[in-house]
């Protein structure tokens, strides 16, 4: 097995799944009590809050190079990021290292192209569903995304940042998701993706009328695939 970073922390909650999915992949794969070789840059969320809330996102860039350097100083083979609202600074990071940085919307849209996927609603924290940093990697893909709808950004935004990554879990709260995902569903789109790495935490991604793309999973397991040279 190839020796493999993660960069988490952002936050601990979307990471510790992280960590389960991709040891629970390779022991399927390997069977026994095989595990990952795994790497852990896990950093204090708050110092990348702040610097977000100032936009001030060449300080964030600057922060996790610091961190990609250490996992590649440490070994790692191949690294990511485990967030998808901190892929904005992936073009400022990944050639700061000269091992590969899995980009998560790459992997997504790989897996959709693969899927036969044309259409699709797109949902996470604001600045995934409303920039372009993250859509454009789909789009590019040849996949066409719904134009986000304000009402589901605030909301969703919310359910996010106040409980989510703080590994609160509301029974509204996933009544609210169930219903936009209702929504999602009578308009003329092929699947979801869940651009929030904690989302999984509300969505039951096997139980929906549309095919549903949880960018956690979907990310994992290409770290699994990097690891055992697939």
């Amino acid at each position: 097995m190839r020796k493999f970073g993660l960069i988490g922390g952002m936050s601990w909650v979307s990471t510790e799944n992280y960590y389960r999915r991709i040891n629970s992949e390779v022991q399927r794969r390997l069977g026994g009590f095989a595990s990952a070789h795994l790497l852990i840059e896990s950093v204090n969320f708050n110092d990348y809050a702040r610097l977000q809330s100032d936009d001030d996102w060449d300080a964030a860039a600057g922060l996790m190079i610091r961190s990609a350097k250490r996992l590649k100083q440490s070994g790692a083979t191949a690294m990511l990021i485990c967030s998808n609202a901190m892929h904005k600074i992936y073009p400022k990071v990944a050639p700061e290292v000269d091992i590969p940085i899995l980009h998560i919307a790459e992997c997504v849209g790989d897996r959709m192209v693969a899927d036969g996927i044309k259409t699709a609603t797109l949902i996470g924290t604001r600045n995934v569903m409303t920039e372009g940093f993250y859509r454009k990697r789909l789009v590019g893909k040849g996949i066409t995304l719904t134009p986000p709808d304000e009402t589901r950004v605030e909301e969703i935004d919310r359910i996010i940042y106040e409980e989510l990554m703080f590994s609160k879990i509301r029974r509204d709260s996933e009544r609210t998701l169930k219903t936009f995902l209702t929504d999602i569903a009578k308009q003329e789109v092929d699947a979801v993706v869940l651009g929030c790495t904690e989302l999984d935490l509300l969505v039951d991604t096997k139980a929906n009328v549309l095919p549903i793309y949880d960018s956690t999973e979907i990310h994992a397991d290409a770290a699994v695939d990097w690891i055992l040279g697939e």
